[in-house]
């Protein structure tokens, strides 16, 4: 018979306060902020959470000497609301009863611990371990079973046995557990001054909550010494040519008189307002479409008629939404939009900034993936004689294999 599914509130604390000494030295700090496929490995790592869960409440521990590494290899997350840094302590175990305490006042029901190091998680693999909380486990561990045979060794050098490899895994992160339980759990280790804890589930056991196994993944690898980093480098730089797909979209809107314009999700005090059946935000629609055109899935009105009445005045920022899944099922990875606005009026640029933002958390990718422009048309034209506002975009997505 199968458990009882609860409904879940997922935070994440991302443990970044390591030194990474076996990595080696780098001019880019410890290893967490060296570069792998061109930016800091923590940043690898959080733009997949975010990707994931693009509104999770997410806590970035880290040394108290890294502050100016880590406000610059997280600068392209700076339109995420959820994302706080504090700093850490001296052990791991510190760290993260820091992070865990620094989430509790986001009211969440679950959190993943995940190492800052482990850049290749990916959606199956969160979604494994959500699922194990959905079915009432106090906590998830992600493993793989230890494939090598295991000898152990004397003092001086020689194998004294071979020992069984039944039952017996490797542990990955993120380790995922219910949130009271386990900060109540950190607590009371820290209060007894236990920290010799190798990771959060070893504090779970001695905790007595039962850990559930869950299929980790072959990927999903902790970057420890240099040869690693490299290894990360070139997975991420490439070797296949990959599926990189660009869509374009245009759309028009009336403009006629009213109170205000919603461009990107944005409203704009104005004389006027866009006419349309939804809330008529025209670069909006024209960036569904160019997110629709890299997948072949056709173009906004087959979703979202204009005659279907459920969607008169409808925020725009659902069909964005509804176009962004559609992408991702098919296995895509958003990686740019550009929207370009040609208008007289209203003054785009004091909006941009809070435009991009909205992109961000719409698309769920870093604000640096997104860009505004706009341009009048020299009082030439519909545009120019302010009867509307048109809008250009171009969505760029690279391709891989469906999810399950």
């Amino acid at each position: 018979m199968q458990s009882p599914k609860i409904p879940l509130s997922i935070g994440t604390v991302v443990v970044a306060a390591g030194r990474g000494e076996r990595a080696g030295a780098s001019k880019d700090g410890p290893k967490q902020y060296q570069r792998i496929g061109g930016r800091p490995v923590i940043a690898e790592t959080l733009a997949r959470l975010v990707t994931w869960r693009p509104d999770m409440p997410i806590v970035v521990v880290i040394h108290p000497d890294d502050r100016a590494l880590c406000n610059d290899a997280l600068s392209p997350f700076a339109g995420h609301r959820n994302l706080v840094v504090v700093t850490g302590g001296p052990m791991r175990q510190q760290s993260v009863l820091n992070g865990l305490e620094a989430l509790q006042s986001a009211g969440v029901t679950h959190v993943f611990i995940q190492d800052a190091v482990r850049p290749f998680i990916d959606d199956g693999l969160l979604d494994r371990i959500e699922q194990a909380l959905a079915n009432v486990a106090d906590a998830a561990l992600p493993v793989l079973p230890v494939a090598d045979t295991l000898k152990r060794g004397t003092s001086d050098g020689l194998v004294s046995e071979t020992v069984s490899r039944q039952g017996l895994f490797a542990a990955q992160t993120p380790q995922a557990f219910r949130f009271e339980t386990i900060l109540d759990a950190h607590r009371r280790a820290s209060d007894l001054g236990r920290d010799d804890f190798t990771d959060d589930a070893a504090i779970a056991e001695w905790a007595g909550i039962p850990v559930r196994l869950v299929e980790g993944s072959p990927d999903n690898v902790k970057l420890t010494v240099r040869r690693d980093m490299i290894m990360a480098d070139e997975k991420l730089g490439g070797g296949l040519l990959p599926d990189v797909r660009t869509g374009n979209g245009y759309d028009v809107h009336q403009l006629e008189a009213g109170d205000g314009v919603t461009l990107c999700g944005i409203f704009i005090p104005h004389d006027q307002k866009l006419k349309g059946h939804s809330d008529a935000d025209v670069a909006l629609h024209a960036l569904t479409d160019a997110l629709l055109a890299t997948c072949g899935a056709g173009d906004i009105g087959d979703h979202f008629p204009p005659s279907d009445p459920q969607w008169r005045g409808a925020a725009s920022r659902i069909f964005i939404e509804h176009a962004a899944k559609i992408v991702r099922d098919n296995g895509g990875t958003i990686m740019n939009a550009d929207v370009s606005l040609i208008a007289e009026a209203p003054k785009v640029g004091p909006h941009r900034d809070a435009m991009r933002r909205a992109l961000s958390d719409m698309l769920g990718i870093t604000i640096d993936r997104c860009s505004v422009k706009a341009t009048t048309n020299e009082t030439i034209g519909f545009v120019g004689r302010r009867e509307g506002i048109a809008a250009i975009a171009t969505a760029t997505v690279v391709y891989g294999r469906k999810r399950a």
